[in-house]
Protein backbone atom coordinates (compact mmCIF):
# COMPACT_ATOMS: atom_id res chain seq x y z
CA UNK A 1 0.00 0.00 0.00
CA UNK A 2 1.42 3.60 -0.32
CA UNK A 3 1.25 6.59 1.57
CA UNK A 4 -1.55 8.51 2.38
CA UNK A 5 -1.12 11.79 0.93
CA UNK A 6 -0.84 12.15 -2.78
CA UNK A 7 -0.50 15.36 -5.12
CA UNK A 8 -2.16 15.89 -8.03
CA UNK A 9 -2.61 18.63 -10.81
CA UNK A 10 -5.88 19.99 -11.22
CA UNK A 11 -7.54 22.37 -13.29
CA UNK A 12 -10.48 24.53 -13.38
CA UNK A 13 -13.14 22.62 -15.64
CA UNK A 14 -16.93 23.14 -15.30
CA UNK A 15 -18.31 21.07 -17.55
CA UNK A 16 -20.57 18.85 -16.06
CA UNK A 17 -19.78 14.66 -16.61
CA UNK A 18 -21.52 12.71 -19.51
CA UNK A 19 -22.55 9.80 -17.20
CA UNK A 20 -23.31 7.90 -19.37
CA UNK A 21 -20.48 7.40 -21.64
CA UNK A 22 -18.08 6.25 -18.52
CA UNK A 23 -18.26 2.76 -17.41
CA UNK A 24 -20.44 0.81 -16.03
CA UNK A 25 -21.24 -2.57 -14.90
CA UNK A 26 -24.03 -4.97 -15.46
CA UNK A 27 -25.89 -5.68 -11.88
CA UNK A 28 -27.19 -9.26 -10.85
CA UNK A 29 -30.23 -10.45 -8.45
CA UNK A 30 -31.90 -7.74 -10.03
CA UNK A 31 -35.53 -7.79 -9.22
CA UNK A 32 -38.58 -5.58 -9.43
CA UNK A 33 -39.39 -1.81 -8.32
CA UNK A 34 -41.66 -2.28 -5.13
CA UNK A 35 -42.51 1.39 -4.14
CA UNK A 36 -41.68 4.65 -5.97
CA UNK A 37 -38.13 6.20 -5.03
CA UNK A 38 -35.89 2.36 -4.25
CA UNK A 39 -35.45 -1.16 -6.01
CA UNK A 40 -35.79 -4.55 -4.68
CA UNK A 41 -32.98 -6.44 -5.17
CA UNK A 42 -33.09 -9.16 -3.08
CA UNK A 43 -36.74 -10.61 -0.49
CA UNK A 44 -36.44 -13.33 1.66
CA UNK A 45 -38.45 -14.32 5.08
CA UNK A 46 -34.91 -13.17 7.15
CA UNK A 47 -34.02 -9.93 4.85
CA UNK A 48 -34.60 -7.62 2.75
CA UNK A 49 -31.39 -5.78 0.33
CA UNK A 50 -32.79 -2.87 -1.78
CA UNK A 51 -30.98 0.06 -3.95
CA UNK A 52 -31.71 3.35 -2.21
CA UNK A 53 -31.16 6.70 -4.75
CA UNK A 54 -29.39 9.06 -4.25
CA UNK A 55 -31.07 12.10 -2.49
CA UNK A 56 -33.32 10.03 -0.21
CA UNK A 57 -32.52 9.63 3.71
CA UNK A 58 -31.89 6.21 4.68
CA UNK A 59 -34.14 7.27 7.69
CA UNK A 60 -36.62 10.19 8.81
CA UNK A 61 -34.58 13.34 9.95
CA UNK A 62 -35.46 16.37 12.12
CA UNK A 63 -38.51 18.23 10.70
CA UNK A 64 -41.57 17.59 8.78
CA UNK A 65 -39.90 18.33 5.15
CA UNK A 66 -37.50 15.03 6.50
CA UNK A 67 -39.96 12.31 7.03
CA UNK A 68 -40.03 10.32 3.55
CA UNK A 69 -37.25 8.04 3.62
CA UNK A 70 -36.60 4.87 2.64
CA UNK A 71 -37.46 2.82 5.44
CA UNK A 72 -40.46 4.60 5.87
CA UNK A 73 -41.12 3.55 1.77
CA UNK A 74 -40.36 0.15 2.79
CA UNK A 75 -42.25 -0.23 5.48
CA UNK A 76 -45.11 0.01 3.53
CA UNK A 77 -44.81 -3.04 1.50
CA UNK A 78 -42.72 -5.01 4.57
CA UNK A 79 -44.16 -3.51 7.60
CA UNK A 80 -41.45 -5.89 9.85
CA UNK A 81 -38.50 -4.14 7.93
CA UNK A 82 -35.45 -2.63 10.32
CA UNK A 83 -32.91 -0.76 9.11
CA UNK A 84 -29.52 -2.42 9.67
CA UNK A 85 -26.58 0.08 8.36
CA UNK A 86 -27.09 3.98 6.70
CA UNK A 87 -26.10 5.15 3.46
CA UNK A 88 -25.91 9.55 3.43
CA UNK A 89 -28.94 11.23 1.82
CA UNK A 90 -26.73 12.13 -1.17
CA UNK A 91 -25.44 8.13 -1.37
CA UNK A 92 -26.91 5.81 -3.50
CA UNK A 93 -26.32 1.98 -3.56
CA UNK A 94 -27.15 -1.09 -2.11
CA UNK A 95 -28.69 -1.33 1.67
CA UNK A 96 -30.03 -3.79 3.74
CA UNK A 97 -32.99 -4.39 6.10
CA UNK A 98 -33.84 -7.06 8.50
CA UNK A 99 -37.35 -8.53 9.11
CA UNK A 100 -38.02 -9.03 13.16
CA UNK A 101 -35.77 -7.89 15.69
CA UNK A 102 -33.87 -11.13 16.22
CA UNK A 103 -32.88 -10.63 13.12
CA UNK A 104 -32.00 -7.32 13.17
CA UNK A 105 -29.75 -8.00 16.12
CA UNK A 106 -27.80 -10.87 14.23
CA UNK A 107 -27.30 -8.57 11.22
CA UNK A 108 -26.34 -5.83 13.32
CA UNK A 109 -23.42 -8.00 14.90
CA UNK A 110 -22.09 -8.92 11.02
CA UNK A 111 -21.54 -5.08 10.99
CA UNK A 112 -20.28 -4.05 14.38
CA UNK A 113 -17.79 -6.68 13.69
CA UNK A 114 -16.59 -5.77 10.23
CA UNK A 115 -17.55 -9.10 8.75
CA UNK A 116 -19.50 -7.61 5.97
CA UNK A 117 -17.47 -6.26 2.95
CA UNK A 118 -18.47 -3.50 1.22
CA UNK A 119 -17.69 -1.74 -1.78
CA UNK A 120 -18.08 1.67 -3.61
CA UNK A 121 -17.98 3.26 -7.29
CA UNK A 122 -17.00 6.83 -7.24
CA UNK A 123 -15.70 9.28 -10.15
CA UNK A 124 -13.31 11.60 -8.40
CA UNK A 125 -11.43 14.58 -10.09
CA UNK A 126 -8.17 14.62 -11.24
CA UNK A 127 -5.78 11.54 -11.98
CA UNK A 128 -4.70 9.06 -8.59
CA UNK A 129 -0.76 8.54 -8.42
CA UNK A 130 -0.10 5.75 -7.84
CA UNK A 131 -3.56 4.04 -9.10
CA UNK A 132 -3.75 2.00 -5.90
CA UNK A 133 -3.63 2.65 -2.24
CA UNK A 134 -4.90 3.44 0.86
CA UNK A 135 -5.80 6.16 3.26
CA UNK A 136 -5.46 6.09 6.95
CA UNK A 137 -6.46 9.04 8.49
CA UNK A 138 -8.01 9.76 11.52
CA UNK A 139 -11.98 11.51 11.62
CA UNK A 140 -14.15 13.41 13.97
CA UNK A 141 -17.49 15.30 13.54
CA UNK A 142 -16.55 19.36 13.10
CA UNK A 143 -18.50 20.13 15.90
CA UNK A 144 -18.70 23.81 14.89
CA UNK A 145 -19.75 22.86 10.91
CA UNK A 146 -21.95 19.95 11.11
CA UNK A 147 -22.75 17.88 9.58
CA UNK A 148 -19.01 17.96 7.86
CA UNK A 149 -16.66 15.70 9.30
CA UNK A 150 -12.73 16.13 8.92
CA UNK A 151 -9.33 15.23 9.85
CA UNK A 152 -8.06 14.95 13.12
CA UNK A 153 -4.99 13.06 14.61
CA UNK A 154 -5.42 13.90 18.16
CA UNK A 155 -9.24 13.17 18.76
CA UNK A 156 -10.01 11.63 15.54
CA UNK A 157 -10.99 7.67 15.60
CA UNK A 158 -8.89 5.50 13.03
CA UNK A 159 -10.40 5.81 9.51
CA UNK A 160 -9.15 3.26 6.66
CA UNK A 161 -10.31 3.64 3.03
CA UNK A 162 -8.50 1.38 0.06
CA UNK A 163 -8.61 2.53 -3.41
CA UNK A 164 -8.35 1.49 -6.98
CA UNK A 165 -8.14 3.26 -10.10
CA UNK A 166 -11.01 2.22 -11.97
CA UNK A 167 -10.82 4.48 -15.46
CA UNK A 168 -9.20 7.76 -15.93
CA UNK A 169 -11.02 10.31 -18.44
CA UNK A 170 -8.63 12.60 -19.62
CA UNK A 171 -11.09 14.44 -21.33
CA UNK A 172 -12.90 15.35 -18.64
CA UNK A 173 -9.87 15.00 -15.94
CA UNK A 174 -11.61 12.59 -13.50
CA UNK A 175 -11.29 9.06 -12.19
CA UNK A 176 -13.57 6.53 -11.62
CA UNK A 177 -12.38 4.45 -8.53
CA UNK A 178 -13.32 1.55 -6.75
CA UNK A 179 -13.70 2.18 -2.95
CA UNK A 180 -13.69 -0.09 -0.12
CA UNK A 181 -14.09 1.04 3.48
CA UNK A 182 -12.09 -1.27 6.22
CA UNK A 183 -13.79 1.19 8.60
CA UNK A 184 -17.22 2.93 8.67
CA UNK A 185 -17.19 6.24 9.99
CA UNK A 186 -19.59 9.21 8.63
CA UNK A 187 -18.72 10.77 5.62
CA UNK A 188 -15.31 8.63 5.30
CA UNK A 189 -15.06 8.01 2.06
CA UNK A 190 -15.90 11.62 0.82
CA UNK A 191 -13.63 12.98 3.37
CA UNK A 192 -10.88 10.79 2.64
CA UNK A 193 -10.61 11.49 -1.41
CA UNK A 194 -10.74 15.10 -0.27
CA UNK A 195 -7.74 14.75 1.91
CA UNK A 196 -6.20 13.09 -1.00
CA UNK A 197 -6.73 16.34 -3.19
CA UNK A 198 -9.78 14.11 -5.35
CA UNK A 199 -13.05 15.01 -4.49
CA UNK A 200 -16.03 13.42 -5.57
CA UNK A 201 -17.77 14.91 -8.06
CA UNK A 202 -21.34 16.69 -6.95
CA UNK A 203 -19.90 16.85 -3.61
CA UNK A 204 -21.77 19.81 -1.87
CA UNK A 205 -20.13 19.49 1.19
CA UNK A 206 -16.31 18.48 0.07
CA UNK A 207 -15.94 19.31 -3.18
CA UNK A 208 -13.83 22.03 -4.90
CA UNK A 209 -16.16 24.47 -6.93
CA UNK A 210 -15.22 22.57 -9.93
CA UNK A 211 -15.63 19.40 -8.89
CA UNK A 212 -18.91 20.16 -7.45
CA UNK A 213 -20.32 21.40 -10.78
CA UNK A 214 -19.26 18.56 -13.22
CA UNK A 215 -22.64 16.81 -11.40
CA UNK A 216 -25.72 17.40 -10.27
CA UNK A 217 -25.63 14.72 -7.84
CA UNK A 218 -22.58 12.78 -5.74
CA UNK A 219 -21.19 10.24 -8.19
CA UNK A 220 -20.82 7.74 -5.16
CA UNK A 221 -22.40 4.83 -5.10
CA UNK A 222 -22.69 1.48 -3.16
CA UNK A 223 -22.01 -1.29 -5.41
CA UNK A 224 -21.20 -4.27 -3.47
CA UNK A 225 -22.38 -6.18 -0.58
CA UNK A 226 -21.29 -9.47 1.28
CA UNK A 227 -22.25 -10.95 4.05
CA UNK A 228 -23.67 -14.21 5.69
CA UNK A 229 -27.17 -15.53 6.00
CA UNK A 230 -28.77 -14.45 9.13
CA UNK A 231 -31.09 -17.92 9.62
CA UNK A 232 -28.48 -20.48 7.92
CA UNK A 233 -25.07 -18.73 7.63
CA UNK A 234 -25.19 -19.05 3.69
CA UNK A 235 -22.62 -16.82 1.87
CA UNK A 236 -24.59 -13.79 0.39
CA UNK A 237 -23.05 -11.24 -2.34
CA UNK A 238 -25.11 -8.44 -4.26
CA UNK A 239 -24.56 -6.30 -7.01
CA UNK A 240 -26.10 -3.36 -8.00
CA UNK A 241 -24.54 -1.33 -10.82
CA UNK A 242 -24.13 2.89 -10.86
CA UNK A 243 -26.23 4.71 -12.75
CA UNK A 244 -23.30 6.99 -13.58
Amino acid sequence: MQANVLSSKTRDNTRRINTQALLTMPSTHHLRPVAPGFELIHADSALLVVNKPSGLLSVPGRGADKQDCLITRVQADYPDALIVHRLDCDTSGLLVLARGKELHRRLSIQFQDRQVEKRYVAIVEGELAPDSGEVNLPLIVDWPNRPLHIVDFKTGKPSLTLYRVLRYDAVEHCSRVELTPETGRTHQLRVHMQALGHPILGDTLYATPSARAKADRLLLHAEYLAFAHPENGKPLNFTCAAGF
